[in-house]
């Protein structure tokens, strides 16, 4: 059986390459915006400032969970946490199964808190380690590792479905996640990893407590083809590579249930401009995330590589914003878009 950090850094480089993306889209592309030829705003005015569990940020872009659990993520993870903190961007560490099982590996975690003192950083777990509940000791090391101001719970069966060492064993997740809502004492997330939030299971999610969900849609990064490339894959099985339900499929089914409860809709899955973003946001999501072209940026240039991709993201979404006649993220919605008919 592959050690855990070995398999983590596989990940990370794998999802690097583009053979580990899904060939299905997103569905972004199924939209247009609607051209307001005279917005009268001043472009100095426009703010990408944007809210997320009552805390304003700069902009409406969450660095999703990636990386953790192996020598080098330390090195990845300190360089997003100086850029978050700088930025006042929310960020969330990579599964930190690992560290619950040697706390050796808590400072490959915990370097992210001492880059940034004052971020908004949220721990991860996935459902799996929480059938059953989680020890008072471990959710203390969990939470107190990075003085995580969130909780985030990633739901992944398909990606161990298709990793020869994962998870068979789903059942009683839904219980660990109540469990832990009740337990913990920050918010609860519940994101995907990429196969995508149904309305049926948000409901669920919704009903015991979760405050945010992260869609986590196809169209991005499909997990189920990272395991499948992985060479200690000797039984890779490519016929799952393009599950999932795309991710504006998935705002769209989410965003009926505002009706019933107060949440809040992560967008992410394919997100990869501001363009992707602002569309995300008018569909209903209220922030979005990616983690993919976060690592790809630090990966190629390091800090001053998401500083041109933070700095060209914000440019673009003030200048959507001020073409649709909008100050604010806060005020787009989907009469800012048009479908289009797509054809085959």
């Amino acid at each position: 059986m592959a050690d855990i950090r070995d398999r983590k850094k596989d990940h990370v480089d794998l999802t690097l390459t583009e053979g580990t993306q899904y060939n299905q889209s997103a569905g972004f592309e199924r939209f247009h915006f609607i051209h307001n030829a005279l917005p009268e705003l001043d472009f100095d005015d426009i703010s990408t400032e944007a809210k997320l569990l009552g805390r304003t940020f700069s902009f409406p872009l969450f660095i999703s969970s990636m990386t953790g659990g192996y020598a080098e993520a330390g090195a990845v993870n300190a360089v997003i946490a100086e850029f978050c903190e700088a930025e006042n961007l929310p960020f969330g560490v990579g599964s930190q199964r690992a560290m619950l099982e040697d706390e050796s590996l808590a400072s490959t975690f915990s370097v992210v808190r001492e880059k940034a003192p004052s971020a908004f950083i949220c721990s991860n777990i996935g459902g799996s380690q929480l059938i059953g509940g989680l020890k008072t000791n471990k959710l203390s090391l969990l939470i107190n590792s990075i003085k995580a101001n969130a909780v985030i719970v990633h739901l992944n069966p398909l990606q161990e479905l298709m990793q020869p060492e994962g998870d068979r064993d789903f059942k009683g997740i839904l219980d660990g996640i109540e469990q832990l809502v009740k337990d913990a004492d920050v918010p609860v997330i519940v994101k995907e990893t990429g196969a995508g939030i149904s309305e049926h299971a948000a409901r669920r999610l919704l009903n015991i407590g979760v405050e945010v969900i992260d869609v986590a849609g196809a169209g991005g990064t499909s997990w189920a083809k990272v395991e499948n490339f992985r060479t200690t894959n000797n039984m890779p099985n490519h016929r799952f590579d393009e599950w999932g339900i795309p991710t504006v499929e998935c705002i769209q089914e989410l965003s009926k249930l505002e009706w019933e409860c107060s949440f809040e809709i992560i967008a992410s899955g394919g997100i990869r401009s501001a363009f992707d973003l602002a569309k995300s946001l008018c569909l209903g999501a209220h922030f979005s995330a990616m983690a993919q072209p976060v690592i790809k940026s630090v990966k190629n240039e390091g800090y001053k590589g998401l500083e041109k991709l933070l700095g060209e993201w914000k440019q673009d979404l003030k200048t959507i914003l001020l073409l649709l006649g909008c100050v604010s993220p806060k005020d787009l919605n989907p009469s800012h878009l048009q479908e289009i008919s797509i054809e085959n």
